[in-house]
């Protein structure tokens, strides 16, 4: 994830604090930032890059699949005509 959308984030959320706790938004800030790191580490949450990856690999598992089971329905076929 990209670190800098947890920084935005942490950053807005304690820019909504009230205006009388504004001396105590830096020290927020970074409490939301360590616990927003901490809850998507626990999530086990993948980048993006790292999900069209593994779409990739599932993409051609699949192509490979089709066709050996094309492949295997072919040779049924060829069994059961006598060869």
């Amino acid at each position: 994830m990209d670190p800098s959308f947890i920084d935005d984030l942490a950053h807005r959320l304690a820019a909504a604090a009230p205006q009388g706790l504004t001396a105590l938004r830096t020290d927020m800030e970074r409490n939301f930032k360590a616990v927003l790191q901490s809850a998507l580490a626990r999530m086990e949450v993948v980048t993006r890059e790292e999900f069209d990856v593994q779409a990739g690999v599932l993409a051609r598992t699949r192509e490979k699949l089709a066709a050996l089971e094309a492949r295997v329905a072919e040779l049924e076929r060829e069994l059961r005509s006598g060869g």
